[in-house]
């Protein structure tokens, strides 16, 4: 077979990329940006255990308090801006709607992506067409490579701020949205990062 049947289509609409099937098994996750389909890398150990722990830390701080909220791991999100060509896939996402059993996350209050040494300008652009959903609140970056977090708050005003609140080891991660607080340090237990 030759490489040209698994190369994807040079540009798609959301709908035709929801119905594709990009005939390749590798389980590679692909993203529509700006129409053109983007396959995305297989994740880091340090990305998939900060990941699987944030999840679980989450999850756990929402059962205790009994929010009707949610966990989900790699979420589809359609962004406002230029709707009908981009799909984008953060690492989490957190709702609060009821579950509709949809491929798209419904009105994600959070959302998480998680910064690796060859993702930068790919998460950077995720973390821009996340701004134009409404339901959200929060934006948490969390960098693989080294213990450090960045988070966007949405002001009251429903603006985001110019630069986002740093994080770094020793600091305290709070996301008011969900009032959740942990020590940054928690996130990275299970990495090469921790010891």
């Amino acid at each position: 077979m030759s490489a040209a049947l698994h190369r994807p289509p040079s540009h798609m609409t959301l709908d035709e990329f929801l119905t594709w099937d990009p005939d390749e098994r590798s389980g590679r996750r692909w993203q529509l940006v700006d129409g053109e389909p983007l396959a995305m890398a297989p994740a880091s150990e340090n990305h998939g255990a900060i990941q699987s722990e944030l999840a679980r830390l989450l999850g756990n701080h929402l059962l205790e308090r009994n929010r009707a909220c949610r966990v989900i791991i790699e979420p589809g999100v359609v962004p406002r801006l230029r709707a009908g060509e981009n799909w984008r896939i953060p690492d989490l996402g957190v709702t609060c709607a009821p579950a509709q059993g949809g491929v798209a996350m419904a009105d994600p209050v959070l959302l998480v992506e998680i910064l690796s040494p060859n993702n930068h300008a790919e998460t950077r652009a995720n973390i821009w067409s996340y701004t134009t959903l409404p339901s959200l609140r929060e934006i948490l970056v969390l960098n693989a490579a080294r213990i450090e977090a960045e988070v966007l708050r949405r002001g009251d005003d429903g603006n985001w701020p110019e630069q986002p609140l740093v994080l770094r080891d020793g600091d305290m991660l709070h996301l008011s949205g969900l009032d959740f607080s942990a020590k940054l340090r928690a996130l990275y237990r299970m990495t090469s990062l921790a010891t």
